[in-house]
């Protein structure tokens, strides 16, 4: 009887695994296009000479073998008020720089990417950005009661509108969040924007600040269309709710003059930047 039940449990076995096949799951893919990361960020503090241009090709997502690099393109920025030209050189892994670059505030400025015989032009303003006045803990601000969170607090000017970028990262973690906000209903006004760590629901791991905890931050001026742009980035990378937008493609200000379908995927961006960090107590 032994021998029977094993032979039964041994073609039990075989045939279960003669059941599994092999699913082929196609997977849409689009051209490859442009990817111009183009983010002129002027640090209060320093002359903002030193600026970087990143020029790479969209490959499929399950693609991580590829080398996306642009190496043989031609970058510029050109200050539409003056004709300023500023040339970006290619270093060898698809980053463009120049040690030139001068930031004026409320100025126009113009990108100029050249690749494979066609031309790609975005138009951009670089705004200011004010002081932080301070930065505290609390834990009364936040979603969680009981959780640490980070307030930064500045004054917005009154005399013109304003949008802001708040980029936040613990030393440590992998990725920064991003937040975006204007002065819509607080113009003129003091302003505190708090941000703390939330759960993570696909884990269950609480992320919390503890003290100890150092966050880097950065506070950006940034313009109107950016914040039109970075909001609804932001926005799918969150993920799909229940209530949440279908995602779309998501197009920058890249505009490709050659040929207008295929343009590229990116931004071209001027911004002036605080940058801190705060170390909870």
């Amino acid at each position: 009887m032994n021998t029977y039940f094993k032979l039964f449990i041994l073609f039990l076995a075989m045939s279960l695994i003669s059941c599994e096949d092999v699913i082929d799951v196609d997977v849409q893919t689009a051209p490859s296009r442009l990817v111009i990361e183009a983010s002129l960020d002027w640090e209060k503090g320093t002359t903002g000479s030193n600026q970087t241009i990143k020029i790479s090709k969209s490959t499929p997502y399950f693609d991580t073998a590829t080398n996306t690099s642009v190496t043989n393109a031609s970058v510029r920025v050109v200050n539409d008020n003056n004709n300023a030209e500023f040339i970006f050189t290619h270093q060898g892994n698809g980053a463009y720089t120049t040690t030139e670059f001068i930031p004026i505030i409320n100025q126009s400025y113009t990108l100029e990417v050249i690749h494979e015989g066609e031309t790609y032009r975005a138009n951009e303003t670089l705004k200011s950005v004010v002081d932080i006045t301070e930065i505290n803990q609390s834990i009364e601000d936040g979603n969680e009661d009981d959780e640490l969170e980070v307030n930064i607090i500045f004054t917005d000017p009154e005399a013109e509108e304003n949008y802001y970028l708040f980029k936040f990262q613990r030393q440590g973690d992998l990725l920064p969040t991003l937040e975006d906000g204007d002065d819509e209903f607080v113009n003129g006004n003091e302003i505190t924007w708090w941000y703390e760590k939330e759960e993570d629901e696909d884990t269950d791991k609480i992320e919390a600040f503890r003290p100890g905890d150092v966050v880097d931050i950065s506070f950006f001026g940034i313009s109107e269309a950016y914040s039109d742009y970075i909001g609804i980035l932001i926005e799918q990378s969150e993920g799909a709710g229940l209530f949440s937008t279908t995602p779309v493609p998501l197009r920058g200000n890249c505009i490709n003059t050659t040929t207008p379908d295929n343009y590229a995927f990116g931004y071209f961006r001027l911004t002036q930047v605080v940058k801190t960090s705060y170390t909870f107590q």
